[in-house]
Parts: structure tokens; sequence; C-alpha cells
């Protein structure tokens, strides 16, 4: 039995296996069982057992069964039912999230393919690949599986399984935001599908062609799409589907200012969601309503509609759903005159925000990785036409000099002579070469950890973490960061952050702060510590006003050249933490402790262009004639009630 081995769409491209037919899964393990049956039979039944009967529901039993499987066929010399069992083990890792090992089975299995010159089974291996390298984020790798994938299925004329690696090639240009070529593709990928008459997948590369027209603002175009999709999956009878598609047809009636026309097909597609009980389409509706009530100034409808997509997407953990209900209700609280609940829903909607804005700025990376990766790949390519070059040299070399052998045995003297001097020669170099990546060891390391808890980690293995009575914890945070990205490629806005940073470092360098660590466009550091000094309070508050002088005259710099720039809030506050290093691999020097919550608090309760202080470094500073102080009064803090602050300045 040849068993095709592409994931589907979603969870695997395609079938790998053909299904068992009115087989019970006990009918397969006696087949398996019957040691009288030929081997390849056998095989076929407990491979078709793996997956049939576990892969889904107990996908670690499905691997037990493939090895078995796979054992067999390697003891008789099976090599393609070894690699369908390779394959179902990829995909019971898969299933259960392992992507790792994932591609490592998926990998053996291809090989085994590749090798037996079975293009199509090598196709879909491909094509696994390059599905679960998008889903680690991985897009360059993903797109040369698809590419090579894409390939041999042209040359196989495989329509259905081309227009397959086409949808998925489009999705990695529509995650790097490269749109012409995913409309491209998608397009191809959708002209195959109507020739098959692929009414399932046709449904989904419409949507997909719909919502890149949306971005585009195209919404004629889009809603044309939108309404295609929705008469195909009212045909198919996939009401899931069928109430995303009325969502997708009611948010172009939003953009275009037709609000009763969006709220009729968001009723619709309520109605369906509520008969399937799909919480997450629910969630998204209701939200959605009271997003049109919103901006109809009808405050009460809004709250009543976002606070049940609030509920509902809150026991999901769903927090980019939560963000959008909760701005919905704050928005709602503020203009209905109820400032008690607007404060208490900002407050809610300022921590789904910092959940989300490290996950954005990691998909910024992201995105500037994958351009960075393509040109490494062209550098690599580079480096391996030269190493060719070189073998070839050296070869033409060896028998130059194989042919003046027969000249005497005083040039293989002088051959020697000259070997051994090459040998001492590499001997030198070599030992230059590993003291200077032990100099570059250190300075990584001193990078990494305070030099005497680098110090202490070189000698003893291990660094002991620590208590400190007194150190001042400093928290910077640009100001509309999420927003003020949405205007920068991600190389601008990666340069832009580093250049901030390398100011930063600067400063606590000059200053003798420790640098903590930095979280998306947060930076932490800290003073009084690992060595505790009597200026160190002093000193992080001068670094914090550094720091700010230094944001200010950047955002002059770029307002002056039209560019964007961002605004910054400081924190500060003097307290006891412990300090100790954490993992193991990428170990990191952090701090633990109220101290530190504390300091955080101070930052996010500050204003643009300010140094925020606690009280308790108030208390330690105020004595000194450097510095001018305005008090805030007592201001409310989440978590911790009310709490006295001070803006501190040179005077």
């Amino acid at each position: 039995m040849r068993r095709p081995v592409a994931l589907l769409l979603i969870l695997f491209s395609y079938q790998l296996t053909l299904k068992a037919q009115n087989k019970e899964l006990d009918s397969l393990w006696s087949v398996w069982t019957n040691v009288s049956l030929i081997d390849s039979t056998r095989i076929n039944a407990m491979n078709e057992l793996a997956w049939d009967g576990y892969l889904y529901n107990k996908p670690d039993s499905a691997f037990i069964c493939a090895e078995l499987a796979m054992t067999l066929a390697k003891k008789e010399g099976y090599k393609k039912k070894m690699a369908s069992s390779l394959n179902t083990q990829g995909a019971s890792f898969w299933v259960r999230g392992n992507f790792a090992n994932a591609l490592y089975y998926f990998n053996l299995s291809y090989e085994i393919y590749d090798e037996e010159g079975d293009l199509a089974n090598s196709a879909a291996c491909l094509n696994n690949m390059g599905i679960i390298n998008r889903s680690q984020g991985n897009n360059l790798k993903a797109l040369n599986y698809l590419l090579k994938s894409l390939h041999i299925r042209e040359n196989l004329k495989d329509s259905s399984r081309i227009a397959g690696v086409m949808s998925n090639v489009g999705l990695i240009y529509q995650d790097q935001e490269d749109y012409d070529n995913a409309l491209k593709y998608y397009s191809r990928s959708l002209k195959i599908r109507e020739t098959l008459n692929d009414s399932s997948r046709m449904a989904g590369t419409l949507t997909n062609i719909g919502l890149i027209l949306q971005i585009q603002e195209d919404f004629d175009g889009a809603l044309n799409y939108f309404e295609n999709s929705l008469v195909l999956n009212r045909k198919l009878n996939n009401r899931k589907e069928e109430a995303n598609s009325l969502v997708n047809i009611a948010l172009v009636y939003v953009e275009q200012n037709k609000n009763e026309k969006a709220l009729e097909f968001l009723d619709q597609s309520n109605s369906i969601s509520v008969a399937i009980n799909d919480s997450n389409g629910i969630a998204n509706v209701q939200t959605s309503i009271g997003t049109i009530y919103l901006s109809e100034e009808n405050y009460a409808k809004a709250i009543s509609q976002c606070k049940i997509g609030l509920e509902i997407s809150d026991i999901l953990g769903d927090i980019l759903m939560q963000k959008e209900a909760c701005n919905c209700l704050y928005l709602s609280y503020k203009q209905n005159g109820n400032p008690a609940k607007a404060l208490e829903t900002f407050e809610n909607l300022s921590g789904l925000k910092d959940s989300l804005k490290q996950s954005e700025t990691i998909q910024k990376l992201h995105e500037m990785e994958f351009n960075k990766q393509v040109l490494q790949d062209s550098i690599a390519n580079a480096e391996i036409e030269r190493v060719k070059e070189q073998q070839y040299q050296d070869e033409v070399s060896a028998n130059k000099r194989s042919k003046n052998i027969s000249f005497g045995v005083s040039i293989a003297i002088l051959i020697l002579a000259a070997g051994l001097y090459s040998r001492l020669r590499y001997v030198r170099k070599t030992k230059s070469i590993i003291e200077q990546e032990k100099d570059r060891s250190e300075k990584l390391l001193l990078n990494i950890l305070p030099s005497e808890i680098a110090k202490e980690l070189k000698e003893k293995g291990k660094a002991d973490a620590r208590d400190f009575e007194t150190v001042s914890i400093l928290f910077s945070d640009f100001k509309g960061f999420t927003e003020q990205s949405a205007n920068l490629s991600a190389p601008d806005l990666v340069n832009e952050i580093n250049y901030c940073f390398e100011g930063f470092d600067q400063i606590m360098e000059k200053y003798n702060i420790e640098k903590i660590k930095t979280i998306g466009d947060a930076y932490m550091a800290a003073g009084g510590l690992p060595i505790p000094t009597d200026d160190s309070v002093a000193n992080t508050v001068l670094a914090a006003l550094e720091m700010q002088a230094f944001i200010l005259k950047r955002k002059q710099e770029l307002d002056a050249s039209g560019k964007p720039s961002f605004e910054m809030r400081v924190g500060i506050h003097t307290g006891p933490v412990v300090a100790g290093i954490v993992g193991v691999k990428k170990f990191q020097y952090d701090l633990w402790g109220d101290t530190v919550n504390t300091a955080s608090r101070m930052e996010s309760s500050g204003e643009v262009g300010n140094v925020n202080i606690s009280q308790a470094t108030y208390e330690l500073l105020k004595g000194a004639n450097n510095f001018s102080f305005e008090s805030r009064g007592k201001i409310s803090v989440k978590g911790k009630g009310k709490m006295q602050m001070w803006f501190v300045s040179q005077g």
C-alpha cells in the first residue's frame, strides 16, 4: 500500500494515509499479530493502526506502533515502508506540538523517499517541513522547502497538490506583508481548484484573497471574494466557516460606514455560532457589534455587547480578543460618564497591551530576520562556491606535486621542510585564533553578567544568589511604541531601538549602573549591585535624567527630518532585592522582589519626559543639593493602592 505523506493546510495539507474503510482497530491488530501473513501486509496494518487508531487521540501510542512497523520494515529491507513509518512518527510529534522532533522524523522520511526516487512522497515531506518551519517563524526555510515541493509537483503535474503548495507559499508571503506575491500564489491556487471543482479549499483561498484586498482597502473586491466564500461554505454546510464569512462581510461594511448592513450580517453569524456552540465566534461577534454601537454613540448597548465578548474571551484566554473588548468598554464607560468603571477597565487594558507588546515586537524582529537570512543565504552560497573552487585548486596542486616527485629526494626534503614550516605556522596561527576566541568569550560573558559574577561563575562553575538591602531599580518604556512601530519598517524599527539602547548602555557604563535586561522596548537597570556604593542611588537618578535628555535630543533630530520618533517614561524605586543567575544555556543575571514590581509601577505611573521616583528613593536623596523635587501627591497604583511619588530633576 502506498501511503501519501503531506500535511493538511491547518494541521496537515493532505492526508498521509489511506483511510481504513469499515475496518475495526482490533482487526488491524489481528493482522499485525498473525505471523503467518507476509510481512508487508503486517507492516501496512500496523502503520494504518498507528495513523487511524491513535495519531490524533493518543499520539504517543501512534509513535510506538509506527516504531514496531518501522523495525520490521528495516529488518526486511522495505525502505519505503520505513519512510512511511518515520513519517507517522513525525506526525505524532507534530500533533503534540514538538516541532523539533517532527522535523527530525520528517527529514529522515524525506531522505529515504528521495534516495528511492519517490518524487511524490518526497514533495509531500518537503511540504510538511515547510509548514512546520512557518509555525516556528522560520519563513525563509519554510519558503525554500515549499518551493522545492512545488517544483516537484509541477513536474509530476499533480494539480491538486500544486494548488495546496501554492496556497502555503501564499501564506508565507502574507506573513511577510508581501501582498503582491501572496495574491499571485493565491490566485494561481484558486484557478487550479476551480478547474478541479475543489469547493472546500476554494472557499479558504477566496477568504485569504479577500483579507488581503481588505488590507489594501479594495473593499468592493474584498466583499466579492467574501461573498463567494460564503456561497461555497453554505453549499458545503460548513457552519463554522459560514459564520466566519459573515463576520468578514460585516467588517467590510463597517469599513464602508454601513453599520446597519454590518449588524445584519453579525446577527446571522452570531446565530450560527450559538447553534454550533462556537465560543470564539460568539465572542468575536459580540465585540464587533459592541464596537459598532460605540461608533454610533449608543454606549449602553456597546457596554452590554462588549461585556459579553470580554467574559467569553477571558474564559478562552484569547488576549487579543480581550484587548478589543476592553478597549470598547473603556471608551464606552468614559463617554457614558462612568469614570470609575473606565479607570478599572483601562487598567485591565494596559495589562493586556503589555502582554501583547512583546509578541508584536518579536513579530517585527521575525520579519527583519527573514530579510536578513535571505542575505545570509546568498553569502552562504557564495562561500560554498569558494570552497569548491579551493578544493579544485588543491586537487590541481596535488596533481602537480605528484608529477614532481620524480625530480629526486632533494625536492622531497624541501617539500618536507616546507610542510614542517607550514605546520609550525599553522600551530602558531591556531594558538592565536584560540586566544582571540578566548578573548571574545570573555567579552561576551562580561556583556551578559557583572564582572564579579562572571569571575565567580568561572572559578566555581556557579554563582550563588545574593540579598541586597539598597538597590535602585530603573525601568524605562517608550510611550505608544506599538502605534509608532506601525509607521516604521522592520529594519528601521530595530535600528532605532538598537540606537537608543546603545546610548542607554553607554550612560549606564558612565554612572556604573548595571544593565539587567531589555524586554521589547522596555529597558531595566539597577544601581547598587553587585558591589553596593554610597552614591548608587544618586547615580541611578543621574543616569535616568541623562536617558531622558538623550531621547529628547533624538526626538528633535527625527522630528526635524519628518521621521517617526519615540517619547519615554522612566521610573525608579529603591529597596531590597534578591539577585542571581537563572537558566543553564541562555543564562541571565536577574532580580526578584517587590522592589522590582514597585519600580515597574513607578515607570507606568510616570509621565513622558520626566523621571518619576518613589517615596523610598526620595527619602535617600532629599538632602542632596544637586537635585530638585516636585511632589505629585499620592497616586493610585494597581495592586498597591495609593503611593507617594515625586518628579526629580537636576537643580
